[in-house]
């Protein structure tokens, strides 16, 4: 498939600060090739070793990506062993091109429910990673949005309980703080690939002033000139956050 023509950013664009990213298409690649899925989910792992060392040229400091959901469970067995044997060797490879570049690896899921080879192969990235402070590659694994939402709000009944706290200080930082996410900023842009239009409980309580992006492009095929088109997409929209142009153009001096 042929890539776009690089669209160089600007020195001056404004780039966000976290891009999370619904990596799909990885089956129809395969499939449209002939191929077992498997092999799309395998060529998808080489674009994610490119998007991230491209978002670490741009000093992009947080990226986020959809790689495994709590629905993908209902996938065939022998597709859901193929990934977890691919996030395994993905943790082994991909530690030095991460240690290289200054990339803190992190999660976000449910990591009992994965296997246990494929557990210790995360935590294990995880831990070697710690210490690195230019970048966080987060993976989002066995992840639901709505699911992270139930879960947090669990923790803040309990710990209201424990507390008596009355209704006024069930605020939103509150429960910001116990999701999975407490520890990353709120995502600035979501692409979504394969020409889907839709979230797919993807971090629907994070994703509030998220500007959104999708392409037909499919994840295998994804480049750093589709990932440079959605940046300059970005760049040149104007984030509001519930302001009017005329309150934005006031706090800017203009």
């Amino acid at each position: 498939m042929a890539h776009p023509a690089s669209q160089e950013i600007p020195q001056e664009a404004n780039l966000p600060q976290h891009v999370a990213i619904i990596m799909d298409g990885n089956g129809r690649w395969a499939l449209n090739r002939q191929l077992p899925r498997i092999e799309g989910h395998r060529e998808g792992a080489k674009i994610v070793r490119d998007i991230t060392t491209y978002s670490r040229e741009l000093e992009i400091p947080h990226l986020t990506l959809y790689s495994f959901s709590i629905q993908n469970w209902k996938r065939p067995v022998q597709e859901i062993n193929g990934l977890m044997n691919l996030l395994e060797e993905y943790c082994v490879k991909e530690r030095d091109t991460l240690m290289d570049n200054h990339i803190r690896f992190s999660t976000i899921g449910d990591l009992l429910s994965l296997p246990e080879t494929t557990q210790n192969a995360v935590n294990q990235l995880t831990d070697e990673t710690k210490k690195n402070t230019k970048m966080t590659l987060t993976l989002a694994l066995n992840y639901g949005s709505r699911e992270e939402i139930i879960h947090a709000m669990k923790n803040v009944y309990h710990e209201a309980l424990a507390k008596n706290w009355q209704a006024e200080d069930l605020t939103e930082k509150v429960l910001a703080e116990k999701l999975f996410t407490k520890d990353l900023p709120d995502p600035d842009l979501i692409i979504r690939t394969s020409g889907e239009y839709r979230i797919s409980n993807f971090l629907l309580w994070q994703m509030a002033y998220a500007e959104l992006h999708f392409t037909d492009t499919l994840w295998p095929d994804f480049s750093r000139a589709h990932f440079d088109t959605a940046l300059n997409d970005y760049a040149n929209r104007q984030r509001r956050f519930g302001d009017v142009d005329i309150q934005l153009a006031s706090s800017s001096g203009l």
